[in-house]
């Protein structure tokens, strides 16, 4: 069961209180599911409980349980093998087959693309972010705007004035009208992008394209970006060269299997639980994320997630290819599509900050 699939139970769950008459609300449209946090357990946990409280009339550990049962009801069907509450009302689920989950968690992936995250479909909403002349707003905006229409949300982009040319020749960021009045801008518009200015944007505009908004990205708009050579060194202190490291790994990994003459297959990923653990559990969350950037329109939470996938990657990554006289067998190919699925969400999220994936590096 993937994490799309289990939201989609627990508003079955939410829907069937309804209708017999143990909750009284309106179903929500969609229910977040994540990794439990601290206290939690289980493979995913949903804090829907403590939503429904107010609107219902009752105590969250009481709307809690109410799911709880009605949870426990669809299991047989869809996979869920226990539902613990804990804490003041959080359903922590444990699925009835963890390799089950990650293979089709992989098929997913696989399936969707670079696009896996995004939105089935528009939500209806039309967002105009509108920035000063800056060339880090600008370059947020740029980003801001693609995390939105990933989400099924119509954008435009504006700017107070016209940027210089270089920063869309260097950065490949150009807001979809600037100026006012006779420029296509309404006027006067509220600024609704101000990240924390670049001192010096000449300083960060030798760096090239993919160095350049990785420092403006990375940090959260309320810090200041560190503009350092230190962006362009190949070696693990520099997060951007790890992210990138890790998708060009998977796509070696890809060319080597093929080499011993296998290819990827999704299945349960077994002997490597931990290592398992950590890239699924990043990548089944990475949806949650793509939404929390796009609505909190914080790019940083998008390029620390990649992080996140890409140090998880790099630890599994010992682990695909067969060693020594081994012959490769179901795991190795369930293994290297776990691994060309976390590459392929690390190249889509590249993507939207518009920054380059490489196969080679």
């Amino acid at each position: 069961m993937t994490p799309v699939e289990l939201s989609r139970t627990v508003l079955r769950a939410v829907r069937r209180a309804v209708d017999v008459g143990e909750l009284r609300v309106s179903v929500p449209e969609r229910v977040v599911v994540a990794p439990p946090g601290a206290g939690g357990c289980g493979d995913y946990a949903t804090n829907i409980a403590l939503q429904l409280a107010r609107p219902a009339g009752m105590p969250p550990q009481r709307v809690a349980e109410v799911l709880r049962e009605q949870l426990l009801a669809l299991r047989r069907p869809d996979g869920i093998d226990d539902v613990v509450v804990t804490g003041p009302g959080f359903l922590n689920i444990r699925l009835r087959d963890a390799g089950g989950a990650s293979a089709a968690l992989v098929e997913e992936i696989l399936r969707c693309g670079a696009r896996y995250g995004y939105a089935a479909q528009p939500s209806g909403q039309v967002v105009q972010l509108h920035c000063p002349c800056e060339v880090r707003a600008v370059v947020v905006a740029d980003t801001v705007a693609r995390l939105l229409r990933a989400q099924g949300t119509l954008v435009r982009t504006s700017c107070e004035r016209p940027p210089p040319p270089e920063w869309e020749h260097v950065l490949g960021a150009r807001p979809d009208v600037s100026g006012s009045g006779t420029d296509g801008v309404p006027a006067p518009l509220d600024v609704n992008v101000r990240p924390v200015p670049v001192p010096a944007p000449a300083d960060l505009l030798r760096l090239g394209r993919d160095a350049a908004r990785w420092a403006l990205l990375h940090p959260a708009g309320h810090d200041r970006v560190r503009v350092t050579d230190e962006l362009l060194v190949q070696r693990e202190s520099n997060p951007l060269f790890r992210v990138r490291y890790a998708h060009a790994r998977t796509r070696a990994l890809g060319r080597n299997a093929t080499d011993l003459g296998f290819a990827r297959a999704p299945g349960p990923v077994t002997g490597t639980e931990p290592l398992v653990t950590t890239l699924v559990t990043a990548l089944a969350d990475h949806p949650r994320v793509l939404a929390a950037a796009a609505a909190h329109r914080a790019p940083d939470r998008l390029a620390r997630q990649l992080v996140t996938i890409a140090d998880a990657l790099l630890a599994f990554q010992h682990t695909v290819l067969p060693r020594g006289e081994e012959k490769p067998s179901a795991a190795h190919r369930a293994r290297l599509a776990l691994a060309e699925a976390a590459g392929t969400v690390l190249a889509g999220g590249l993507s939207l900050l518009g920054i380059d994936a490489p196969d080679h590096l």
